[in-house]
């Protein structure tokens, strides 16, 4: 197996024994409103990872993080606590706001068939943690203090800033340094204080003063206590990789010596037009807003590669939910055929595309090929594979039938009367009635198939 490695830029190997463990970080939502599809795209790829590693037989622990507090505004450690804001805004505590979008997220994430990793923490869970985390890179000589908090001294590394391969130098020259500002431009909060004037929902002690932990630190102190020192794949969108990624990575090392993950893997951006979906955007999409089957999401983003920009429109998303219509009463069809296990040559075709850096829509196109052959054939041989490879990795629930109404199954019935008398106008008349309601039939050699249209 393949994997494209963000740190390396290249596809590494990944060949780890079957007996151990593989562990796998990704980085989960910050609380603060509902989740949008875009955002979910790094979690159905993270999840297909996940899948793919068990369905080959790899044992897998799957971390992953809940920020409810530490994540600004800015990325330049300004501005207010995204929750903390909301929060105002809604008339709410921080905590119910964090508890509130939580629980939305895993909402839509059941609905994309999203598994829940093995292990979730909240940034609130570890505070400990993560102060020891940061006592720690103090003793190494690594932080220093400013007036509103604790800060990581990036000059400290001499390859600060590798996975994004960002021009340090560059960022660097002719920067003003006074007391009260950062060192570097680059450098970043570990601990920011609380303000004089007003109490926060969230915040803690600790021997720099009341506060709250920063953005990055959370990962790299969840990673540590539940994955060690360093794991084997850290995954998350691509735009964590210039300052969340590069940061995590930088703390990380400064205190174990030891990079976290061996292989960074990052999915890219949803796109709308030309832009990028998001919230400052203001071209938001959540999962309840589709109007489609949810799962046609899931498909649309198969279709293409992780690595790949996605667009979406109103056009693309129809054409994934009639795709996935179509694929399930394809399986149908193919059922009620003689069926038997599929051969391993048939099936080498889909894992050979997933191996290769979890090449989904070459996978999708080995199944639709698999599918076509079936037909032609006249056996439903593969459907066994098909349905096994579906529950265990593509998660599009293939085997879901959609449940016709009565009314529709009556009319077929009279349709197939009509047929039997050779009445052939009143059954064309009836055909009509049928897709009038949203179906479709096709007649085949075991019967009437109904579809929804």
């Amino acid at each position: 197996m393949k994997l494209y490695n963000t740190l390396t830029r290249k596809k590494d190997d990944f060949s780890q024994p079957k007996d151990r463990e593989v562990g796998i970080y990704t980085c989960g939502p910050t609380v603060y409103n509902y989740a949008h599809i875009g955002n979910m795209r790094a979690y159905i790829f993270a999840d297909i990872l996940v899948r793919y590693l068990r369905y080959s037989g790899y044992s897998v622990k799957h971390v992953m993080n809940i920020t409810d507090v530490g994540h600004l505004t800015s990325d330049s450690d300004t501005g207010e606590d995204k929750v903390e804001k909301e929060a105002k805004l809604e008339r709410k505590t921080a905590w119910e706001i964090a508890e509130k979008y939580t629980n939305a997220f895993f909402e839509d994430s059941k609905a994309l068939n999203i598994k829940k990793p093995d292990v979730v923490v909240k940034a609130t869970d570890l505070i400990k943690d993560q102060i020891d985390f940061i006592k720690g890179l103090e003793e190494k000589g690594f932080t220093y203090a400013l007036e509103d908090g604790v800060y990581f001294d990036t000059s400290k590394l001499k390859d600060y800033g590798k996975l994004a391969r960002l021009d340090i130098e560059g960022l660097r020259a002719g920067e003003r340094v006074d007391i009260k500002e950062k060192k570097n431009k680059t450098d970043f909060a570990l601990w920011k204080l609380s303000p004089k004037d007003k109490k926060r929902d969230m915040e803690w002690e600790s021997p720099w003063g009341k506060g709250f932990p920063g953005w990055h630190l959370e990962c790299s102190a969840i990673g540590l206590k539940y994955l060690g020192e360093q794991f084997d794949i850290h995954t998350g969108g691509i735009d964590h990789v210039n300052v969340h990624h590069t940061n995590e990575i930088a703390q990380g090392e400064a205190l174990t010596g030891k990079i976290p993950a061996k292989i960074w893997m990052h999915s890219e951006f949803l796109l709308v037009g030309d832009t990028r979906m998001g919230k400052s955007e203001g071209n938001l999409v959540r999962v309840t807003d589709l109007g489609v089957d949810p799962l046609a999401y899931r498909m649309l983003v198969l279709q293409a590669h992780y690595r790949d920009p996605l667009n979406f429109t109103d056009e693309s998303i129809k054409a994934a939910d009639t795709a996935l219509k179509n694929l399930r009463n394809d399986i149908k069809e193919l059922k009620s055929l003689s069926s038997e296990s599929g051969s391993d040559n048939t099936n080498k075709s889909f894992i050979d595309a997933m191996n290769d850096d979890l090449n989904t829509s070459q996978a999708l196109a080995s199944i639709y090929s698999f599918i076509k052959d079936a037909k032609k054939k006249k056996t439903g041989e593969i459907v066994k594979f098909i349905l096994e490879v579906d529950k265990a990795v593509l998660g599009l629930d293939l085997d879901k039938e959609d449940i016709i109404p009565e009314n529709v199954k009556k009319l077929v019935e009279n349709r197939e009367n009509a047929r039997e008398d050779k009445n052939w106008v009143e059954s064309d008349k009836i055909r009509s009635e049928i897709e009038k309601l949203g179906y479709t039939v096709e007649d085949t050699q075991s019967g009437p198939t109904i579809k929804k249209i």
